[in-house]
């Protein structure tokens, strides 16, 4: 453990909370301090389930781990619609947040989240984990690079998995009082990270819903898709589509003037200690278009860490980097996480108005 570590909360025992304990434990400069649920005893079967040390305090109220005075940065993956009270809570008391995505039901309530941290001076940060691994500054090294793969063109995304036992009847995801935003909260919001992140955080002019939309019987989106346009005369695009309802898919690809990036993987790699992606570079058809004059690059990214313990290992520095050193929060993440939280908004608005254009 290094020295002087985060000491992170938990507020909430989500399905996503055993994975960020495993991160929080691999980081170099975090460690479980405390853990809520709802009652006491969800608490300790918790515990008992992920092993955690008996170290950890365990609580049966969210409020006493914002209570406590040990805990430096709390981590919250409770319901979309309960965020933003327990993370204005939580800032209000000092902590750092690190809160899972998507971070609101819309970006009226972000702001509200982001404004209470900013008073506070605490870190905001979602819990994008695909942003963290090597992979992603790798890639970024060719599409910020005009002679390898040039002027921008277009974008393509899917975000897609087929759920298993009862998730359409007890999952919180498909509750509208719960997560009312359904696929394009969970799964939309890693495809439009991702097209921002690749048009460097310059948002769309506008974005439309396509007409394939699916709801429950409760009207939450279980499945849609939408194209987001740069420029006065849309000379960019970004299609995407993200369901509950097919095999797992989780492709990229962003196609330049010059060259492309294809993967497979972005939101969770295939395996845990590297991830790929192929690029090819100047690519034409062969004489009788027979097939291509160059195959793509596979480039290989090894990494020291998952990335959900490198997005940890970032939050924990910026927070000791407060804490200890008087820094000031670094305003880069909230500022990603409210263009996400504003793009999907839009979309959204475009599938409830019937899949008109929304303007940005």
């Amino acid at each position: 453990m290094g020295h002087d570590p985060v000491r992170f909360g938990i507020i909430g025992c989500a399905g996503i909370a055993r994975k960020l304990c495993r991160a929080i434990a691999l980081a170099p400069n975090a460690t479980l301090h405390a853990l809520a649920s709802r009652s006491i005893e969800k608490a300790r079967s918790f515990a008992a389930a992920n092993g955690l040390s008996g170290a950890v305090k365990l609580y049966g109220s969210y409020g006493d781990v914002l209570d406590d005075p040990l805990v430096d940065a709390v981590y919250l993956p409770l319901p979309t619609s309960l965020r933003v009270a327990w993370a204005v809570s939580a800032a209000r008391k000092g902590k750092h947040v690190l809160l899972e995505k998507p971070t609101a039901v819309d970006a009226a309530e972000l702001d509200r989240i982001l404004e209470a941290c900013e008073a506070s001076g605490v870190q905001f940060m979602d819990g994008t984990m695909w942003l963290h691994h090597p992979r992603t500054e790798k890639m970024m090294e060719i599409v910020s690079d005009p002679g390898r793969f040039g002027e921008l063109n277009s974008i393509n995304s899917m975000s897609m998995f087929t759920p298993s036992g009862d998730f359409f009847e007890n999952n919180i995801r498909v509750k509208p009082d719960l997560d009312s935003l359904g696929a394009l909260g969970d799964l939309g919001w890693y495809c439009i990270s991702a097209f921002l992140w690749a048009a460097c955080y310059k948002l769309p002019s506008a974005v439309s819903a396509l007409p394939d939309v699916t709801r429950n019987s409760a009207g939450v989106i279980l499945s849609c898709s939408a194209v987001l346009y740069w420029g006065s005369a849309h000379e960019t695009a970004a299609t995407f589509h993200c369901s509950f309802l097919a095999h797992v898919s989780m492709d990229f690809a962003i196609i330049g003037s010059n060259g492309s990036l294809h993967l497979k993987d972005f939101t969770i790699p295939i395996e845990e200690g590297s991830a790929s992606f192929e690029f090819t570079p100047g690519a034409k058809f062969a004489d009788l278009h027979i097939g291509w004059n160059v195959k793509p690059e596979r480039v290989l990214v090894p990494t020291e860490l998952p990335q959900e313990a490198l997005m940890i290992r970032e939050f924990a520095s910026l927070v000791q980097g407060i804490r200890n050193s008087g820094c000031s929060p670094e305003r880069k993440w909230p500022e990603i996480s409210r263009k996400t939280q504003l793009v999907l908004d839009a979309v959204k608005k475009s599938i409830d108005g019937g899949c008109i254009l929304v303007h940005l």
